[in-house]
């Protein structure tokens, strides 16, 4: 099997997935500097995800498996179908208050994080992956990208009506 040059560029993309999959290990165990779920379910609570710490879990398995799914080319267009999720999410009710940069807690890396897992998703990992490796052809036609990326997105956007009002201040004593 020769290996081209686009090979090589998208296993270099697909390293992202490892960053993912980093942001994913904060929320589920407290690595990297995170907090674990239930601190994580605390602050999604507050945001009004409730039940948090179901949110903050599942925010965290789609991070984690999404973006091990890319790193290691396996699965198809699963893994990032699940980033672009998370990404929409977190974009949508974090992020995009604060404008673009990412120095202001913007939306810009979310925005790197999605388009990174649409091209991969549509080029497929390459052959210097998992899938190649096993011969696997996950969803790979263009139909079903597109249907992977579009149950992502409303996924992502049921997800988002599902958050509620933050609850109302406990009165101060007094």
């Amino acid at each position: 099997m020769e290996i081209e040059a686009v090979d090589v560029a998208l296993a270099v993309v697909r390293l992202s997935g490892l960053a993912m999959a980093a942001h994913g290990a904060q929320k589920l165990f407290g690595w990297f500097g995170g907090h674990g779920v239930a601190a994580t379910g605390a602050m999604f609570a507050k945001m009004g995800f409730r039940p948090g710490p179901l949110f903050a879990f599942a925010a965290g398995a789609g991070e984690a498996l999404g973006g091990l799914l890319v790193f290691l080319g396996l699965g198809g267009p699963v893994g990032p179908a699940l980033v672009l999720l998370v990404m929409i999410v977190a974009a949508l009710t974090v992020h995009v208050r604060n404008g673009f940069f990412q120095s202001k807690s913007g939306w810009e890396l979310n925005l790197t994080y999605g388009l990174l897992a649409i091209a991969v998703g549509y080029l497929g990992p390459g052959a210097l992956s998992v899938d190649a490796a096993l011969g696997l052809h996950v969803l790979g036609g263009a139909t079903q990208v597109t249907a992977a990326f579009g149950a992502a997105v409303v996924l992502a956007l049921a997800n988002v009506a599902m958050k509620r009002s933050p609850p109302p201040a406990a009165p101060k004593p007094g």
